[in-house]
């Protein structure tokens, strides 16, 4: 009998895989999803996951969890990385384990890890004040060769070790600069604007090796995206899986997932953009179970987990390439800055044979504010699903600008 799985984070799919997986589990959550654990047979502990103080740590979680007899833990969002480290390093009896997590939740740290493992990455620093934002647009402008009167080099200003685009801006100019950062934006990570045709990929690593790889093509950054990639990017497979298993390698990682976001230029060159170990964002779960037709909570589990044999992973996953023959994509959906009062789904989306679902619902009546962080909350997704991979990109681009909510 296997022991316990320990999911870090609160997630209903997450619970629902493990539960189909008949594996005993607990969830590691914030104690107000307590009462719904209760009353729904949720095996839970509750633990605040931004505290961590001598009465907070790894140990007395360890002794919160030994009554449940765990052995492994699984993050499911940033926000308990570093926790899922801590906690199998007690469990594997391997402090590497920590530090490893620490690479992923700091974007700094990974990126100089990155770039000392040989890989091309962006100028970046780590940047206290207003001020050093403004020099090092400046060195970039210099590095550049910029002319007088041309367009300052963009910059991208990121938290240390927040989820995906949130707190994410673009600095065009200088005076942006003192336009959009503000105090709590301080200290972060500056960078250079990358080059190139962004995407990402999700690996299962199982004993050091990649068990599966899926590549899945950004049409917009934080809109749409779909699985898998189109035959451009999927003709550069073997060259994005020889990248990402040096990845693998240089980071030292053993089990779970990661989530690579690379830039492809049209000369060929392959930059290094950052890399999660949790479950990506953009519903690319729920697109790879569409495409490629399992459940990848699952496969996260079972590569999570040392105990489990080559045998079991080479039966799970599915062959890479090409899915099953279909596309699976989504657009997420965000209102325009203004009032809102109804939805509105257009009939030719209803009518259109690559429409599958969406998640929106009429909104009651409220003022969409014009600033956001990150790309700030969509209101729900449309799904589709299709054979042509061009086809599919022309619906994400143009379902990215349809006002849905009036």
């Amino acid at each position: 009998m296997s022991k316990t799985v320990a999911l870090l984070g609160w997630s209903l799919p997450a619970i629902e895989s493990v539960q189909r997986m008949g594996r005993p589990f607990v969830v590691v959550s914030f104690p107000e999803f307590g009462e719904y654990a209760r009353e729904n047979g949720i095996p839970f502990v509750g633990w605040n996951f931004n505290e961590w103080s001598e009465r907070s740590n790894s140990l007395q979680l360890r002794e919160l969890l030994d009554p449940f007899d765990v052995d492994l833990a699984v993050p499911l969002f940033e926000e308990t990385v570093e926790w899922a480290g801590a906690m199998n390093s007690l469990y594997r009896d391997d402090p590497r384990l920590l530090n490893r997590a620490y690479l992923f939740r700091n974007k700094a740290v990974m990126k100089r890890k990155a770039l000392l493992a040989g890989f091309r990455v962006g100028l970046f620093e780590e940047v206290h004040t207003r001020e050093q934002v403004r020099q090092f647009m400046q060195r970039l402008n210099e590095a550049h060769l910029q002319l007088e009167g041309e367009q300052d080099a963009w910059v991208h200003l990121k938290p240390f070790g927040a989820a995906g685009t949130v707190g994410h801006k673009l600095l065009r100019t200088q005076a942006q600069i003192d336009e959009r950062v503000v105090d709590a934006d301080l200290p972060c990570l500056v960078e250079s604007h990358l080059p190139g045709r962004e995407f990402s990929v999700e690996a299962f690593i199982h004993r050091g090796k990649i068990r599966f790889l899926n590549i899945t093509e950004y049409v917009k950054l934080g809109y749409s995206n779909f699985v898998p990639a189109g035959p451009s990017l999927e003709s550069r497979r073997d060259r994005i899986r020889e990248a990402t298993e040096r990845l693998v390698a240089a980071f030292g990682i053993e089990y779970g997932m990661i989530h690579p976001e690379w830039f492809l230029t049209d000369d060929e060159m392959l930059s290094f953009g950052e890399v999660a170990c949790r479950i990506p964002g953009g519903h690319i779960f729920e697109l790879i179970e569409r495409a490629h037709g399992f459940d990848p909570i699952e496969g996260l589990v079972l590569c999570s987990d040392p105990s489990v044999s080559d045998e079991e992973i080479e039966a799970f996953f599915p062959r890479e390439e090409g899915g099953r023959g279909e596309y699976a994509g989504s657009v997420m959906v965000y209102p325009r800055p203004g009032r809102v009062t109804e939805l509105e789904i257009p009939q030719e989306l209803k009518e259109d044979p690559y429409f599958e679902s969406h998640t929106l619902i009429p909104p009651s009546e409220h003022k969409v504010p014009d600033s956001r962080e990150g790309f700030g909350n969509h209101y729900g997704t449309v799904f589709f699903r299709g054979e042509d991979p061009d086809r599919m990109k022309e619906l994400l681009v143009h379902y990215q600008d349809v006002d849905f909510f009036t």
